[in-house]
């Protein structure tokens, strides 16, 4: 049976208007595996299993009248073949190589004709092969997508060829638990769907937090009509972020690079030693190879601070997968211009600290909710001056810590991308598996055309942070 027509909430229809060409609207995912593919049963296992969502064979129909709705319709001549691509790497097939067929996917705009997603599969990347995977963020956000391509693997290689079982709940034990938020507990969550009306000033714009599906069951964020309103006036009110190399015009061609894993337990043994948590080492790490690179441009750094947009997931822990956005933006201020890494790391505590109880994603999200609602160019205006406010994305995706398999071959690490909107050129992904964890940094090359660099001096921040901390805790003792 065809997938149905459906309007497209106003939440994704917000993300489907933020495409542009110098900024495409593309969540990409890296996955490396073990071997050579079977392409038989990769193919077999995404029919089964990915493809159960009407949504990866419908398309975007954009309305003829501007107050009209963008709508999903079927595909009348899906194929899956064009969907799934293979690709040869070219020589050496090391990780340079990859890093820039990567760079030259996330470059390129999807067929904006067909469903909005592909698979590459990618060859000889040494003795094992990989999966780039890009969805438009209209699709669904990167939690949910995170939790979607996970939910194809196994935790068994010799497991029963697709098709697969009814999309499952994963709960505490179940195989996807901890794919929950890019900020683990960075605001709590609640089982209430909240009734709480948010006027934003925007003509017919009163939206529920719970109307629609837009954000499905939300946080308990907004405590009262007041503080929801104070939040407001500070996120639309905040001043730009300053002007950095991070910042400026924005060209088509990006540039994504990513770090050697992390033992997650050296990781951890290190928040444990300044009693604070991985995120605040990552997040300090990275800070620390952003000034780093700044110096050796020679730019000043001093005192500096910028922010970066950092999502926030609004669904509830236990729910199975549901396509569509659902999550909200909180800004951290992140201490770049902090030279000493304790201290650093500090501050990185306090205002991560500050942020667990902000109403501020739910904010965003209402916002984004009302931008759905605006004719296009109306849309675009109220995004700028938005984005205009922060230098980066930071997301933080802790994934499953037990081995998986797709297809049979072992899945070894995997990172991943979601889009800078706007003006923004730097985006900044912490993504844990397996117990290791790793940093992909994705930049327009027309302001940091080599973020290898940068990913070579957040290596060598990170395992000073670990040493330090370490030698702290066995001085104390």
């Amino acid at each position: 049976m065809s997938p149905k027509s459906a309007k497209m909430s106003n939440v994704d229809t917000a993300w489907w208007h933020m495409e542009s060409p110098t900024n495409l609207m593309m969540i990409t995912t890296i996955m490396i595996y073990g071997g050579r593919p079977d392409y038989k049963r990769i193919a077999a296992n995404i029919a089964a299993r990915l493809l159960k969502y009407d949504r990866f064979k419908q398309r975007v129909v954009d309305p003829s009248a501007p107050w009209s709705a963008t709508r999903w319709e079927a595909d009348p001549h899906f194929d899956l073949e064009a969907h799934l691509h293979r690709i040869a790497l070219p020589e050496p097939g090391d990780q340079q190589a990859l890093e820039d067929l990567v760079s030259d996917l996330i470059s390129t705009p999807l067929d904006y004709s067909k469903p909005l997603w592909q698979m590459h599969i990618i060859e000889n990347y040494g003795d094992d092969f990989v999966i780039v995977t890009r969805f438009h963020h209209c699709i669904a956000d990167g939690i949910a997508l995170m939790r979607l391509l996970l939910s194809l693997t196994d935790q068994d290689p010799d497991a029963a060829e697709p098709p697969a079982p009814e999309p499952r709940h994963y709960r505490k034990k179940g195989l996807l638990s901890s794919v929950t938020s890019p900020v683990s507990r960075l605001v709590s969550t609640t089982s209430k769907v909240t009734e709480t009306a948010v006027n934003l000033g925007v003509s017919g714009a009163k939206a529920t937090m719970s109307a629609a599906r837009d954000p499905g069951q939300v946080v308990d964020a907004a405590k009262t009509a007041v503080d929801f309103a104070a939040r407001l006036g500070l996120v639309t009110l905040r001043l730009p972020d300053p002007a950095t190399i991070y910042k400026g015009n924005l060209t088509s061609q990006k540039r994504a690079a990513w770090s050697a894993p992390f033992p997650l337990g050296d990781v951890k043994a290190a928040a444990k030693a300044m009693n604070g948590t991985i995120n605040d080492v990552m997040v300090t790490a990275v800070a620390g190879a952003l000034r780093i690179y700044m110096e050796d441009q020679g730019i000043q750094t001093a005192g500096l601070n910028f922010r970066a947009y950092i999502p926030v997931n609004l669904r509830q822990y236990d729910e199975a997968i549901e396509l569509g956005n659902a999550f909200g933006l909180v800004f951290l201020s992140m201490p770049v211009g902090v030279v000493d890494r304790r201290e650093r790391f500090q501050i990185v505590q306090q205002r991560m600290s500050e942020l667990k109880e902000s109403p501020e994603a739910a904010v965003a999200i209402s916002l984004l909710y009302a931008a759905g609602m605006l004719p296009k160019n109306i849309e675009n205006l109220a995004f700028r001056l938005y984005h205009a406010k922060a230098t980066a994305v930071l997301t933080n995706v802790p994934g499953p810590q037990e081995q998986l398999y797709f297809a049979g071959s072992p899945l070894k690490y995997m990172m991943g991308w979601v889009p800078q909107a706007g003006n923004l050129g730097l985006g900044i992904s912490i993504v844990s598996y397996n117990g290791e964890i790793m940093v992909g940094i994705n930049t327009d090359a027309g302001l940091v055309p080599h973020p290898q660099e940068i990913i070579g001096y957040f290596e060598e921040e990170l395992a000073a942070i670990i040493e330090e901390a370490v030698a702290g805790l066995q001085k104390a003792l």
